[in-house]
């Protein structure tokens, strides 16, 4: 690869030199750095998307503190050096919606309609198998899995939520995590009013933590009733809550609404409040271009799932135009039930290449762009685009590193192209979070992968004797 920073602007050059200096400044007063990554091509994400070849990265207590040049930058002292030589060094992807503890569901029921889906298999799975342990069990598998494939940041909705927080706060990634709140008995909670005791007791627990941002997740419009959304978003607002919602999923959804409420269901979602800069709301598949610009200006977070859509044929999410709007949009696997892995890399191909076929524009979606969705624009989503998504001098240290001398990967010509089309979870070497390293050369450090895949093993009979009505 040739010796290369990319800067689009002046002000950008500005800043990088004023980091050299800074950079200058700390090693002359002898500051050691947790961890130093030498000798990788990284990918910054910084507003003059510049890649820098044969980067350095330095990080303390958390944060990136040094990125430039590995030449120009002066010796540095660190606690810990890897030599990312041949790597990519890239932001850690976000995936902005899953269902995380479903990764025991993956593959009990494929190729139906989305209501049938869901009532015919999936809510009674969850009735007859969702306890607190089935919950631990499916979360370590999906968090094993996507730090596997370099996912740094996700967003859940799903029961015991409190639970999954503290799995993953173990494991040490980084989480919007959502409580479920919905119209009828669910595993945790049999009622609405005990679903939202709940959440707020969650909320207060976990608030302030460096790792999990609590939320509320009222399931969607044809579950919750209006008051109930109402209620929901006032309980978000009294905490600064992100609030978690399926939104416009579904030609279902919109009759529904509209037989119910003669509106769509942004609309209604609109005229009853519930939509503000904490709301992040899942799919957006049927919405026209008035309702595009009714979420742009409340600052809705959208979560677009390409492949989870295509698989339950749900529709295509206007998300080029969303992109040109100027909508705060990231990428997401919804949980493995319906996708039916939690590959951030797959999502990014298949975005890229849905929207070109169904615009019949080859120029749309560009690698670029979706890279950017899963990364600053998925921490966009998300707003958390001044902590996370990229990496700059101040920010949350949530970096993977990617191995670049596959088969597939050879020749390289363009570093985005490689990123969206050719490189696969299994390419991913090294993932850091907050500064703490979660895998390394393909090992995992926080948990343990054989007792991940046996216990999930020990539910596959289970669930299919639980469905049988044994």
């Amino acid at each position: 690869m040739k010796k290369r920073v990319i800067r689009s602007t002046l002000l950008v050059a500005v800043a990088f030199s004023l980091a050299l200096t800074t950079i200058a400044r700390s090693a002359a007063v002898g500051v050691e750095y947790d961890l130093l990554i030498v000798g990788g091509t990284v990918v910054t994400m910084n507003p003059g998307r510049e890649v820098i070849e044969n980067g350095a990265v330095a990080i303390k207590d958390g944060k990136i503190g040094v990125i430039g040049h590995s030449e120009t930058i002066p010796t540095l002292r660190a606690k810990q050096i890897i030599n990312a030589e041949g790597k990519l060094v890239i932001p850690g992807l976000i995936n902005t919606h899953t269902h995380v503890p479903m990764t025991l569901f993956r593959g009990i029921a494929d190729d139906l309609d989305l209501q049938q889906w869901l009532e015919t298999y999936i809510f009674p799975a969850e009735a007859r198998n969702v306890d607190e342990n089935f919950v631990r069990v499916g979360t370590r598998l999906g968090l094993a899995e996507m730090i596997r494939g370099g996912t740094t940041t996700y967003t859940d909705m799903y029961y015991f939520e409190s639970a999954i927080a503290e799995e993953t706060s173990l494991a040490g990634l980084r989480a919007v995590l959502g409580e479920t709140v919905i119209d009828f008995p669910a595993p945790d909670n049999k009622t609405f009013e005990e679903g939202l005791k709940y959440t707020e007791r969650f909320l207060k627990k976990w608030q302030n933590d460096p790792l999990i941002t609590p939320a509320v997740a009222p399931h969607a419009p044809y579950t919750v009733s209006e008051a109930h959304l109402k209620d929901a978003e006032a309980l978000s607002k009294k905490h600064s809550a992100p609030l978690l919602i399926h939104l416009a999923e579904a030609e279902t959804e919109v009759d529904f609404v509209r037989k119910n409420k003669n509106m769509r269901p942004v609309e209604y979602a609109d005229k009853i409040g519930i939509l503000s800069e904490r709301t992040i709301a899942a799919h957006v598949i049927q919405v026209n271009d008035a309702e595009l610009d009714v979420l742009k200006a409340r600052g809705v977070g959208v979560a677009h799932n390409p492949e989870s859509n295509m698989k339950l044929a749900a529709g295509v999410a206007p998300v080029p135009a969303m992109i040109r709007k100027g909508l705060r949009v990231g990428l997401g696997t919804d949980g493995a039930a319906s996708n039916n892995d939690l590959s951030l890399w797959e999502e990014m191909d298949t975005a890229a290449k849905l929207h070109k076929i169904f615009s019949r524009d080859p120029k749309a979606a560009s690698a670029q762009e979706m890279f950017e969705l899963a990364t600053i624009g998925g921490a966009s989503a998300l707003h958390m685009e001044e902590k996370i998504g990229s990496l700059e001098v101040g920010k949350l240290a949530d970096i993977v590193l990617v191995d670049m001398d596959g088969l597939h990967q050879t020749p390289l010509y363009n570093v985005y192209s490689h990123l969206v089309y050719a490189v696969k979870s299994a390419d991913v070497a090294t993932v850091i979070v907050n500064g703490r390293i979660l895998m390394l050369n393909r090992t995992l450090l926080t948990l343990n992968e054989i007792r991940v895949k046996k216990e999930a093993n020990d539910y596959q009979e289970k669930i299919v004797a639980s469905l049988k009505g044994e």
